[in-house]
């Protein structure tokens, strides 16, 4: 099944950096630019619904995949924030749309955001003084924004694996709070 070569090859590494949080990252940008070449006649598209719920804008991202008859598809979501400073209205759905589509494609193509193929294979051949340290760990307050956000397992996992241990450990319980919530188990 193409799906699952493309699953097996793809390499979208995190060539993005975030000077704030001084982390690396991989943008809904880099991913299409890197399965573009392995699509060899299958078609992927992307789309977004906006939901709203209680006054909170949500942006529903869908990242479907045809080959001939096969076709699957995988959705994420995103909240709008009321407000982002220094962006306007329209500026604030597009990066709900974008980071949306980043997670309905990671879940389509089984991308790990903790960790990159092309950074381990390589590891060895940097030069010492360009060894990427660990960011610092984001704040309870920032993290508790990142969840509240979310409405499915799925999403809970993404944010989950891309943590870090002390930051793991500061939402603890309010993932498995969530987690129950999301599984109608709260």
């Amino acid at each position: 099944m193409k799906l699952a070569k493309i699953q097996a090859a793809l390499k979208a590494p995190k060539s993005q950096t975030n000077s704030f949080g001084k982390y690396k990252y991989r943008s809904c940008e880099d991913i299409l630019e890197a399965v573009k070449p392995l699509l060899d006649g299958a078609l992927l598209t992307l789309s977004d619904n906006i939901i709203v719920v209680n006054d909170r804008v949500y942006v529903e991202a869908t990242a479907q995949f045809i080959d001939g008859e096969f076709s699957t598809m995988v959705k994420a979501f995103a909240r709008e924030p009321f407000a982002k400073k220094g962006a306007d209205e329209s500026q604030i759905t597009g990066m709900a749309s974008s980071y949306a589509r980043k997670y309905a494609l990671n879940g389509l193509f089984l991308i790990d955001d903790t960790k990159d193929a092309d950074t381990i294979d390589n590891r060895n051949s940097e030069p010492a003084s360009e060894v990427k340290q660990e960011p610092e760990p984001r704040g309870k307050p920032e993290l508790l924004a990142l969840l509240s956000g979310m409405t499915t397992e799925a999403e809970v996992k993404g944010l989950w694996a891309e943590l870090t241990a002390p930051e793991r450990a500061s939402i603890k319980a309010e993932v498995a709070t969530l987690g129950k919530q999301i599984k109608g188990e709260a």
